[in-house]
């Protein structure tokens, strides 16, 4: 531990230090692995609620866009910046002002008033998680000695699993049961008695750490991408209310030349201080160029379907959240089940394939649900949508989890930790660029004066024309992984060392934060 470190709590000696025997630090993995469900959950929660809030709230569409988009933006612009907070200040300082920060904004959204006080309180909520998050896996790192890590990291794993199934089901629950007469303001306001109690617990428990050596921030990189996005997105996601005007068109085009701004300082600020938001030099790495396109890209898809699904069931079909969040188990199951499959028995031995196979079986999937749901029509029930998902979620299991050390497989060592941070946020922005592409792919096929006998059909028809443009994306991306590499990692020489029980390669500017301890922001990817 370097010497910025303090024990747990008032305990002096080992009990604070990595190798120390202090049981309280099964207390401080509780209570950050508590924060990282609580965020992962947020993430899937509030798609199955959406149709409640638009129907209760007046939101207009591109208000329920928001809702889900603005969280995504702010997390993936803040991302990397909340880690490097975390190495200048403290990682538990930071952690404790994210859950904090993360605890306040769910309040906020739980009590929103109007549509529009519900979209800028998800901004906030987002922008406290790329607090939160980063420094989960850092104050593990910090608390936990070497040969206790692999068992750390299999529980996060689980967690993440755990979360990406619950979060729909638990937002179902939580809007049916309308507790306290709160309906799908509890979806928010369930956060804070667990980030109180978190907050509390974890001033008390967890170990701060800092990084090595001194770091300095991005603001201008953070400031220049935010505003790159938000410049594509917001005309995008206001452009069909608004009738598509000019400046929309304008702005489109000016976030390009924000974004070209980017990359020219980013260069300068490499050269000047050896500190930039972005690395440059990875895109110089043909798999790394080409894996940050292919998850960039299939982050859209996702961003894309998950919305325009749960309009499809909650508006088109007339679903309840409970019936449409079951209906999502059989999916999520299929994702878990193939992605500890490809990583632990595929991958190894047919390396690239199994994603490019990935690819084709979701993209078969999705060309199954549209037949599925054309074929029923309105009368599909659940069952009859258990295949197409099935299949679905067993090719996203395929890709996900072995993509990342696909597209790190042949970064520099001395790289890995910051590619890690860049492969997690524009996965975030991908996302959000998604979700902004809904009112084109699907709120763009539906009239705006529709009766009410119009509104099923009309709803089932943009959902099957938005899954045949996530079906194009899905080949896209198949072409696109022919320029990842063909094995896995551990067979390209200089690259970064083999992933396994969570973490990732070590290296990035500094080196590790400790001797003989993996790198912490490569670490952290593993978890966003």
């Amino acid at each position: 531990m370097t010497s910025t470190d303090t024990t747990l709590g008032s305990t002096a000696g080992t009990a604070g230090t990595p190798g120390g025997t202090d049981r309280r630090r099964w207390f401080a993995l509780a209570i950050v692995m508590t924060a990282a469900f609580m965020d992962l959950v947020d993430v899937t929660i509030v798609n199955i609620a959406i149709p409640s809030i638009q129907r209760e709230e007046g939101a207009s569409f591109s208000q329920i866009q928001w809702i889900t988009a603005g969280y995504a933006l702010a997390f993936a612009a803040g991302l990397i910046t909340g880690g490097r907070l975390g190495d200048i200040h403290g990682r538990k300082r930071i952690f404790l002002a994210g859950i904090g920060g993360f605890t306040l904004a769910s309040a906020l959204c739980g009590l929103a008033v109007n549509p529009e006080m519900l979209v800028a309180s998800r901004f906030l909520q987002g922008g406290m998680a790329a607090l939160m998050v980063p420094q989960v896996l850092s104050i593990v790192h910090a608390t936990f000695p070497a040969h206790e890590r692999g068992k750390v990291f299999g529980l996060f794993g689980a967690v993440v699993g755990l979360g990406a199934v619950s979060g729909p089901l638990l937002g179902a629950l939580l809007t049916e049961w309308d507790l306290f007469g709160w309906g799908w303001r509890s979806i928010f306001l369930i956060n804070l008695p667990v980030g109180v109690a978190g907050l509390v617990l974890g001033s008390r428990f967890i170990t701060e750490s800092r990084a090595p050596r001194a770091l300095k921030l991005d603001l201008v990189g953070v400031a220049l991408v935010t505003l790159g996005l938000l410049m594509l997105l917001y005309p995008l996601i206001r452009g069909r209310e608004l009738g598509w005007p000019l400046w929309g068109y304008v702005s489109m085009a000016g976030s390009v030349v924000v974004l070209a701004a980017l990359v020219a300082y980013e260069r300068r600020k490499a050269g000047r201080d050896g500190s930039p938001l972005v690395e440059l030099s990875l895109f110089k790495v043909k798999s790394f160029a080409a894996g940050i396109a292919v998850q960039t890209v299939f982050g859209v898809a996702l961003g894309v379907f998950f919305l325009v699904w749960t309009l499809y069931m909650q508006f088109g079909l007339g679903w309840s959240p409970l019936k449409a969040g079951l209906t999502g188990v059989p999916f999520s199951i299929a994702v878990s089940v193939a992605a500890g499959v490809s990583v632990q028995k595929l991958v190894p031995v047919f390396g690239r394939k199994v994603l490019q196979a990935g690819a084709l079986v979701m993209a078969v999937g999705v060309l199954l649900y549209i037949w599925v749901s054309g074929h029923h029509g309105l009368a599909v029930t659940p069952w009859q949508m258990v295949l197409p998902l099935v299949v679905m979620g067993a090719g996203m299991g395929l890709i996900v989890a072995p993509l990342t050390d696909a597209i790190l497989s042949e970064v520099p060592r001395e790289h890995a930790g910051s590619a890690s941070g860049l492969i997690s946020t524009v996965q975030q922005m991908g996302n959000a660029l998604g979700l902004g592409l809904v009112s084109v792919v699907f709120f763009g096929t539906i009239s705006d004066h529709l009766r009410p006998e119009q509104v099923g059909p009309a709803f089932a028809d943009a959902f099957q024309y938005a899954l045949g443009w996530v079906a194009g994306v899905l080949g896209a991306i198949f072409l696109l992984m022919f320029a990842l590499p063909k094995r896995p990692a551990q067979h390209v020489e200089g690259a970064p060392a083999p992933v396994a029980d969570g973490e990732t390669a070590t290296g990035r500017e500094g080196g590790p934060d400790r001797e003989g301890g993996p790198d912490r922001e490569g670490e952290k990817a593993a978890l966003v």
